[in-house]
């Protein structure tokens, strides 16, 4: 198995990663890091850098090909599922939902409330719902925000709005913000870095689903 970072976990959210890798050694998964790893591409594509992005796409494949990939970002996950050839990938909160179901990472369980944000690359795009809130149920009590899964709000950070137009990625951050606050919740859990990177304020708590277990479930 190949641990894919991704460039926000790798450069911006290091802690992450950190989390992600403590909680596969708890686990005892036999995994590697790439020394070198390049940008999915994610971000090309989206952008209309076809051709640079797809020059990224072939020197990725042959090195990641005919490996299992794990990965923390939603948008990577995304990119590397839908938009690369013969790649088997999974994500960080599908592979702790099965390695929990299956008795090989065992976290406390405690009676305190959270919510969770869907990302748009994991939850509409990709309709990975299940899985990060059966891991986030495990350890928590899961309180939803009047929008979620398939109405889920956007942070704001994605397609190249919070670099293009801040403004308006702050206020889509706000707006999200305010909707964590109003179940009163401590705790704004989501598993993808860019949002928790956008969603960061001083009113709520917000970790990645990997921090959170390390924080909370005793990982």
């Amino acid at each position: 198995m190949i641990y894919f970072m991704g460039c926000t976990a790798r450069e911006k959210e290091t802690s992450i990663g950190e989390a992600t890798e403590k909680l596969l050694k708890k686990a005892g998964v036999d995994y590697r890091v790439l020394k070198d790893e390049k940008c999915c591409g994610s971000v090309l594509l989206r952008t209309g850098f076809i051709d640079d992005a797809l020059k990224q796409i072939e020197k990725n494949t042959e090195i990641l090909k005919g490996e299992l990939i794990l990965t923390s970002c939603a948008g990577c996950y995304k990119t590397l599922k839908d938009d690369y050839e013969g790649l088997e990938v999974i994500h960080i909160s599908q592979f702790l939902n099965q390695l929990i179901n299956e008795g090989k990472l065992n976290l406390d369980k405690k009676d305190f409330n959270v919510t969770y944000h869907d990302s748009c690359h994991l939850g509409r795009h990709c309709g990975v719902y299940a899985e990060p809130r059966e891991v986030i149920s495990s350890i928590a009590n899961l309180v939803e925000m009047q929008n979620n899964m398939d109405n889920s709000l956007c942070c704001g950070a994605g397609g190249g709005v919070k670099s293009a137009y801040p403004e308006i990625a702050d206020e889509m951050s706000k707006s999200r913000i305010n909707q964590a606050l109003n179940t009163d919740c401590e705790v704004l859990i989501t598993s993808c870095p860019f949002c928790k990177l956008n969603l960061k304020n001083d009113d709520i708590d917000v970790l990645d689903l990997t921090e959170f277990l390390i924080k909370y479930g005793g990982a």
